[in-house]
């Protein structure tokens, strides 16, 4: 009998499927080969749940090949093996167990499993517990990605078990933070998932926030009475918290009051009604107002021939004598109690958060205003002209950093050779301007900006003759790519550092040159007394020139910084030229210090604007505008008043 009983057990044990250590990986394949040949999202469960619990070192690299479409079976035996190309035609079959050859074969004998894109994904899932203790960090991190994506409550536990034996620290604390996160999704223990949500506290990432609100999720539903034994989120008001007739219809919906008849249907129960030219015993002549046909069909709702109206009163009454309350999806109150006092934490870091993102793309748009009002905040100071074609010459440095790179591939290095040949180009064409018509046009305001608007428009049609209509494009170095990135609220990219970079720069060149240097004296001489400068020997005339090529070889360098983000067109310039004259007569005609404080004004002013009004930037510049006339009226030499000719004009 002990006998007979052994036998059945051997018998059994070698038709059940292979999962202990030693077992052949093929043998398990083939055990669920039905599966395999033809696998779907609900078949393949069983399949990857055998594989897993086998625990064979071939199983990863099996359920790799297999997601990438490289397992082959074959037709002769149904046995799956990887494949290699080989010599005349033939292919290198490789066992999946140990990854030797297996022979050649012909191609037309195999079959290609292509499982579909469910199939794969659900093969992805299963090899994320590999792939997150995988070797390789980079696996790693994809792994990591991969569970952000598409989390699920079985992946608690494997992403545990990967943590203790994570050696790099960054992507162990990102491994952590997960684990937190898919605790306060799917953990079972009621303490850790308080202290995964309290763990949250003051942290800005958006991943932290899609956690915790669907914990404060809530449904409402109507009672009898207050409800016990429920998580309650508030009671509401109705007439306040929800509307009436909103709050009649849950009632109807539940089956604890009768439903409203429509107009619609009162009306067609009228006319389903009508005998011998009648309603319930009225005339339908007489129907004309609607108090007839109430009286009509209160009257065959009295015979049962249609339902009965409910009245307002009855209305306010039923919706009185039940209890609206908004109720939790979360069951837990601890859990919502922490996951809404957490929250409002995280919103107060938030808000910090984005003050900080606000000022610094104020500040980032300073930097530009700056840039490109600093070479016009010179020229107006000196000389007093009103140069209409400043945001032309922005345009023109724009356009040689295109024609740069067209010679020079290297986008590093034809970025710096583009800075100083666009400030000789613009500083060329502006002592040109000068010396053929601002200096035939002094102290006649009106005559210089009519002609500098004309110059204006001739120098953009120049730029369409050349360079067309199309936008160009002024591309970025690799290493200018992307943002600095401080959390999922504060970004800035790394362009408009550069130029912010690019800005303090040239503040501390253009004070060096006018604090160091013979010229700066002989421009801050000109500036404040020019009458008194020439009798010292200094040439007006010469002195007005170099200030003018100094301000447009400015704007040149302005036209390559805008134009690593903007369109490079010929009417880029444009787009500037009002926010460059706000900037100088905010700040202080003349004055770099007050040209600094005027585009950080005028900067940080805009972004508040556009923060409040983020759809409609037409209407952010239109308050930006009205509010500038209304600070001048208050102070109409800007914030830093210039003193000497400048001030007095």
């Amino acid at each position: 009998m002990l006998r007979i009983i052994l036998f059945v057990f051997a018998a059994l044990t070698a038709f059940a499927p292979a999962k202990a250590q030693d077992a052949d990986l093929n043998a398990l394949l083939e055990t669920y080969r039905a599966n395999i040949e033809k696998p779907s999202r609900t078949t393949i469960g069983p399949v990857l749940e055998d594989l897993v619990d086998s625990q064979l070192p071939a199983v990863p690299v099996f359920l790799e090949k297999w997601r990438e479409k490289e397992v082959w079976q074959r037709e002769s035996d149904g046995r799956f093996f990887f494949v290699e190309d080989a010599t005349d035609g033939k292919v290198m079959l490789i066992d999946v167990d140990s990854g030797a050859e297996a022979g050649l074969a012909d191609k037309n004998d195999l079959d290609n499993l292509k499982p579909n894109s469910g199939v794969r994904g659900v093969i992805a899932g299963a090899l994320v517990q590999f792939q997150l203790s995988d070797p390789d960090p980079e696996r790693r991190l994809q792994a990591l990605t991969a569970l952000e994506r598409d989390p699920e409550a079985s992946h608690l536990s494997i992403l545990r078990g990967a943590i203790e034996s994570e050696s790099d620290p960054a992507i162990k604390a990102r491994k952590e933070r997960l684990q937190r996160l898919l605790t306060i999704q799917f953990g079972s223990d009621q303490a850790n998932r308080v202290a995964a949500i309290e763990s949250f506290a003051g942290d800005p990432g958006v991943d932290a926030r899609a956690a915790l609100n669907p914990l404060l999720a809530t449904r409402v539903e109507v009672f009898d009475a207050v409800p016990e034994g429920l998580n309650v989120a508030r009671l509401l008001t109705p007439g306040s918290d929800i509307e009436p007739q909103s709050a009649y219809q849950m009632l109807v919906d539940a089956g604890k009051a009768r439903p409203v008849v429509p107009m619609a249907d009162r009306k067609q129960a009228l006319i389903d009604n009508i005998e011998n030219g009648m309603v319930a015993g009225t005339p339908v002549a007489e129907l004309v107002t609607q108090a007839a046909r109430d009286r009509a069909y209160l009257a065959l709702a009295a015979d049962g021939s249609v339902p009965p109206l409910v009245t307002p009163d009855e209305q306010r009454s039923a919706v009185a004598n039940h209890v609206f309350a908004e109720i939790y999806a979360e069951k837990d109150p601890v859990l919502t109690t922490a996951a809404r006092e957490t929250l409002a934490n995280i919103s107060g870091t938030v808000g910090l958060y984005q003050f900080v993102d606000l000022a610094l793309d104020g500040l980032s748009l300073a930097s530009i205003y700056f840039l490109a009002a600093i070479g016009l905040a010179i020229t107006f100071g000196v000389m007093g002209v009103i140069n209409m074609a400043h945001g032309e010459f922005i345009m023109i440095g724009a356009y040689t950093g295109y024609v740069v790179q067209q010679f020079i591939p290297n986008y590093t290095v034809s970025i710096i050779v583009a800075l100083p040949l666009a400030f000789t180009v613009a500083f060329l064409a502006g002592v040109a301007l000068e010396r053929l018509v601002i200096r035939y046009l002094a102290h006649r305001p009106l005559e210089t900006l009519l002609a500098t608007f004309g110059i204006s428009i001739a120098l953009q049609q120049i730029a369409k003759n050349i360079f067309g209509t199309q936008a160009r494009p002024l591309t970025s170095p690799s290493w200018l790519d992307g943002a600095w990135v401080l959390n999922d609220v504060v970004s800035i990219s790394y362009i408009r550092i550069a130029i912010f970079v690019l800005a303090l720069a040239f503040l501390g060149l253009l004070l060096f040159i006018l604090n160091r240097t013979r010229l700066g004296l002989e421009v801050r001489a000109v500036t404040q007394n020019p009458r008194m400068a020439s009798s010292m020997g200094i040439n007006p005339d010469r002195i007005n020139m170099l200030t003018f090529g100094l301000g447009s070889g400015i704007a040149g360098i302005a036209g390559v910084a805008i134009g690593l983000f903007a369109k490079v067109t010929s009417e880029l310039g444009s787009g500037y030229i009002v926010q460059s004259f706000m900037t100088v007569v905010v700040g202080g005609v003349g004055n770099i210090w007050g040209t600094l404080a005027g585009a950080g004004m005028i900067g940080s002013l805009q972004k508040v604007i556009e923060f409040f009004n983020p759809s409609n930037t037409l209407a952010a510049q239109t308050y930006m505008i009205i509010f500038i006339i209304i600070f001048i009226q208050f102070r109409p030499k800007g914030i830093i008043a210039l003193k000497g000719r400048a001030a007095g004009d």
